[in-house]
């Protein structure tokens, strides 16, 4: 196993392997600022998605890379709504989606998969087996990142799915580190999830 998450590393520069060690770094710092609900999940993840994206492109993977230049638009997004102050308090506060949103969620899904396969027409590329994979955690992770720019509780649930989908995707595509930081990702929702889950009880009790 050691032998297969080292082989992809062979040929690669010694640039791109560093780049790919902060994107894990960073990516695993903006999920834990995310749990702890700190406003430091979004420049932290900026930084992780605008490296990625040139890793992606570099991969070949464009769906992925066209969803990470999401993320990091998205990240100005709910920097700015998390930013956002009203007398003492903050004016977005975790909170469940109301049936509006969750259907808003359900046509961000589909629609982030028609475009994404449409990029990879775009861009001339076969879509393989592996890729409509690809699409669909694309679909699940957008619906999640704007669930977050929110503070909904669901973008969790989302980012679940999706990270646990993604562990193996990586793997094969050859990405260990990427890989390996997704096993983290869902590691951290799961507790991210618990953690808001506890925070939203408290709220109902108090009511």
């Amino acid at each position: 196993m050691i032998d297969f998450f080292l082989e992809a590393y062979k040929n690669k520069t010694a640039f791109d392997i560093t780049m790919e060690a902060i994107v894990f770094v960073f990516g695993i710092l903006s999920v834990y600022y995310a749990k702890k609900e700190n406003i430091l999940v979004y420049p932290t993840g900026i930084i992780a998605t605008i490296i990625t994206v040139y890793l992606l492109f570099q991969a070949g993977y464009f769906a992925d890379m066209t969803l990470n230049i999401y993320f990091s638009i998205m990240s100005i997004y709910g920097w700015i709504n998390w930013s956002k102050v009203k007398g003492n308090e903050h004016v977005y506060k975790i909170s469940r989606t109301n049936d509006k949103q969750k259907i808003i969620g359900v046509l961000l899904f589909f629609l982030t998969i028609v475009v994404t396969y449409f990029v990879y027409h775009l861009f001339g590329q076969e879509i393989l087996p592996e890729n409509y994979i690809d699409i669909i955690t694309s679909g699940i992770f957008f619906t999640g990142m704007w669930y977050m720019a929110m503070k909904k509780i669901e973008n969790w649930t989302l980012w679940i799915i999706g990270d646990i989908i993604a562990v193996p995707l990586y793997a094969y595509r050859g990405l260990g580190m990427l890989s390996l930081q997704y096993v983290f990702f869902t590691i951290l929702a799961i507790l991210a999830y618990i953690e808001w889950r506890k925070i939203l009880n408290n709220k109902e009790l108090i009511k």
